[in-house]
């Protein structure tokens, strides 16, 4: 958005506990959303460290933004959830739906599980490619709310298309399926993928506050709004919609696929996205939405390559010493730089420069998050083909995967009501490092639980290690005859789906807590997209792993990931403990101020500095 920096709120004194504020008449403004929402009296360094900190009341229309991504998250599931046995099965005989029927199994084009998990992966890489793209064009060009509209429509089309491939006319040529499904699969993903960034930062834009302040509770007791707790909880309960979107929206259509056929897998989801403009459109004058900003990426970029100047040597010791001097964003501030030697793009003041900072630090935080969503992933395709050769009892092999979203409705209320606030009054600080650290164990823990599960699988099928592939002849099969599942109950897969249910909470709720809050005002939608991108890259990483993700060697595949997961949760801890230290420090840190209309340096009022927090 481009702001005037002579026509920008006034910005009050440095809002860090302990420091001493002159009590001015009337209300402090401040210009995190350019509203002038009352902030409140701050807390002393002595209430900072003894009151208990709570959340502020949640706004109405923050439910109904809630509800849109509740929509979308049936839409996507719902049609997700069916696209290992579309692509992997075979059609049942005589079917044109692909329908299986209580007895026999669901299937459409019949490519193999490696097939099926090839195009599952790439989808996980294509829907968090495109939010680059979608939070460019939201904080440069058009907004969140009409960049959240047009991806939308987008999304529908590539349901359409999607319906169309799985029609009776359509389903029974293979190729042609095939080939209407990937334009589907890929438009869908432009909409979803454009989606994503922006919706989550819009919901946390409706709250108020976004400083500390410290209030008096009916019941006498003084406590700190702690706008990082609000939001915290808005996450809780926007993942909490998500996941009741994506447990009914898997739970039917699995239905829908094995009874009716994949057409109505497809076309029910498609229905209900249909809802999100309509609700979007309710709220256009009564959302708090940010404008457009301009090209503010392209400044912070500029402004971390001039950081870099000068740092980089042959000698990789000089180096690390150099980028580690605790210099390196001290001296591209513009207070630094003498007026005639400030480059043209430096519009901004030094609190901008703080906020990339905290920016940069965020992604940083996030470039370990690939490591973490290979271990989720396995939900996708490789823990729901793992459950077609189980005991199944009349269940289709795909609706085991719906208790991660179960565990997850029924977990984030007793994190939020019962455990984080239990830790608060403790004063056990679980921040948000500690949370994400928390996330990689749990992660880990379930691909344990995996393997050993596959171990028993190979232990007790008839067919040995080969328990998914067909019945070999010497055993009666005919080369299309599967080998019968093993005696072991599907249900014992349990244990797996609820240990990465609470891995989510820790790590993936947390990163759209932190990518908020650590993110510039401007720069929200595309920090937000840089965790997103994450899922990506684990993505194009699980490719590696299509050769081991079928038999006989399932169980170095999930034996790996646990592996890399704990490994990955320990070094974590290691790199970023010094910045969970820092996290009320970078979450009070001002509001800068950046003019993009022009190339003119305007100078800022000067502000008392900012003190360090006293542990």
């Amino acid at each position: 958005m481009a702001t005037n920096v002579e026509a920008a709120t006034p910005i009050p004194p440095s809002v860090v506990p302990g420091e001493k504020h002159e009590q001015v008449a009337g209300p402090y403004h401040f210009s995190d959303h350019d509203s002038d929402d009352l902030q409140g009296e701050y807390p002393t360094e002595e209430e900072f460290h003894t009151l208990r900190r709570v959340s502020d009341k949640i706004p109405w229309k923050v439910y109904t933004i809630a509800f849109i991504e509740l929509c979308e998250r049936f839409s996507y599931y719902g049609t997700t959830v069916v696209f290992t046995n579309f692509i992997q099965q075979a059609l049942p005989e005589g079917s044109t739906t692909g329908a299986g029927g209580p007895d026999g199994q669901s299937g459409a084009l019949d490519k193999g599980q490696q097939a099926s998990t090839g195009i599952t992966t790439f989808n996980q890489f294509w829907v968090y490619l495109v939010p680059l793209f979608g939070a460019y064009m939201a904080d440069a060009h058009w907004g969140r709310y009409k960049t959240i509209c047009i991806a939308l429509v987008v999304a529908i089309l590539g349901h359409i298309i999607l319906v169309i491939s799985a029609t009776p006319k359509v389903i029974v040529h293979p190729n042609a399926s095939l080939g209407t499904f990937i334009v589907g699969l890929i438009i869908m993903g432009v909409g979803t993928g454009a989606f994503k960034p922006n919706i989550s930062p819009l919901i946390v834009e409706q709250l108020q506050h976004t400083k500390m302040i410290v209030r008096d509770l009916p019941s006498g007791e003084r406590v700190i709004i702690d706008p990082a707790v609000t939001q915290s909880r808005v996450y809780n309960y926007f993942y909490l919609f998500i996941n009741v979107g994506a447990l009914v929206g898997q739970l039917t259509m699995v239905y829908a696929e094995k009874y009716v056929g994949f057409w109505l897998a497809y076309l029910l989801p498609t229905m209900m996205l249909c809802l999100c403009p309509a609700i979007l459109l309710w709220g256009k004058n009564k959302y708090v939405t940010q404008p457009p900003a301009g090209s503010v990426f392209s400044k912070a970029m500029r402004l971390f390559f001039r950081a870099n100047k000068g740092r980089w040597h042959l000698s990789p010791v000089a180096t690390y010493r150099h980028l580690q001097d605790g210099t390196f964003w001290e001296v591209v501030k513009p207070s630094a730089i003498r007026p005639e030697h400030r480059p043209h793009w430096m519009t901004f003041d030094d609190k901008w420069v703080d906020e990339v900072r905290r920016g940069f630090a965020a992604c940083s935080v996030f470039c370990w998050y690939p490591i973490y969503w290979l271990t989720y992933n396995q939900l996708n395709n490789n823990l729901t083909s793992q459950a077609a050769v189980m005991k199944l009892n009349g269940l289709p092999n795909d609706v085991l995967s719906n208790l991660d979203p179960f565990a997850l409705i029924i977990l984030i209320p007793v994190c939020d009501i019962l455990i984080y606030p239990a830790l608060r009054k403790a004063k056990i600080r679980f921040t948000p490092i500690k949370r994400i650290t928390a996330g990689f164990f749990t992660g880990s823990m379930a691909m344990v639980w995996a393997c050993v599960i596959q171990a028993y699988i190979y232990k007790y099928s008839v067919c040995g290690r080969y328990a998914s592939l067909a019945l070999p002849e010497s055993m009666g099969g005919n080369g299309k005859k599967l080998c019968p599942p093993v005696s072991i109950s599907v249900w014992a897969q349990s244990g797996s789906y609820i240990l990465i249910a609470i891995s989510e909470i820790f790590a993936s709720i947390t990163s759209l807590e932190y990518a908020f809050s650590k993110a510039p005002v401007n720069m929200r939608s595309l920090v937000m997209s840089v965790a997103l991108f994450t899922n990506a890259i684990s993505a194009a990483i699980g490719e590696a792993f299509v050769s081991v993700s079928a038999d006989p060697l399932l169980v170095w595949n999930y034996g790996a990931m646990g592996v890399i997961a704990g490994v990955g949760g320990v070094c974590f801890w290691f790199m970023f403990r010094g910045l969970d230290q820092e996290e009320d420090h970078l979450n009070m840190l001002p509001a800068g101020h950046l003019v993009v209309s022009k190339d003119i340096e305007e100078p800022a009022e000067e502000e008392p500095p900012i003190r360090e927090i006293k542990e």
